[in-house]
């Protein structure tokens, strides 16, 4: 199966099957019965693509009850550290963070299930990101943590005089005082 599974209960790596020939490459990006085979069941509602240059950090962002997302995040074009946050309380992850490196080269995804912050750091000179949510955006359910939050330690693959953070994130809470109603379910 294409899935790896992650010490995280629910966070999956996914490589797609990519079949090459001198014309190039194709593969399936996303199958709902492949997903399926492997217990999956998240049906998603909404896409989402960004742009960003080097050294861009994206997040960490999520969605609390009663309007939580799981997103599955892929790259177009460039190179991306990808980040999830597993803030379910009572989670044996609670509090741990996995990154996971994403390129339109590898063509890597990553699915982060429900009560999970989420981020990214631009690695190459630019990078198209695209993800699937399962959620529409509720700003009234937006939630988020500071991407430097010492307590957490993520090292985002980019120095930090490099580092182009919006003012909107900035200003997130750091994780012991972010608003978080998720509870994990086993």
């Amino acid at each position: 199966m294409p899935f790896t599974a992650t010490e995280f209960p629910g966070l999956f790596i996914f490589d797609p099957v990519v079949l090459k020939d001198d014309r190039g490459y194709f593969f399936e990006s996303y199958n709902e019965q492949t997903f399926q085979q492997q217990g999956i069941t998240t049906r998603f509602i909404q896409d989402n693509q960004s742009f960003s240059r080097y050294g861009v950090i994206r997040g960490l962002h999520y969605q609390v009850e009663p309007r939580p997302q799981a997103k599955l995040i892929r790259v177009l074009q460039g190179k991306i550290l990808d980040v999830a946050l597993d803030i379910r309380k009572g989670s044996p992850t609670y509090g741990k963070f996995m990154s996971v490196e994403l390129s339109a080269e590898n063509k890597r995804q990553f699915l982060i299930p429900r009560g999970f912050a989420h981020g990214f750091s631009v690695l190459s000179e630019t990078a198209e990101v695209s993800y699937k949510c399962d959620g529409f955006y509720s700003k009234d359910c937006e939630g988020g943590i500071r991407y430097d939050d010492p307590a957490l330690g993520i090292d985002w693959g980019v120095p930090a005089a490099a580092a182009i953070v919006s003012s909107k994130d900035l200003e997130l809470p750091v994780f012991a005082e972010c608003r978080n109603n998720f509870q994990f379910q086993g």
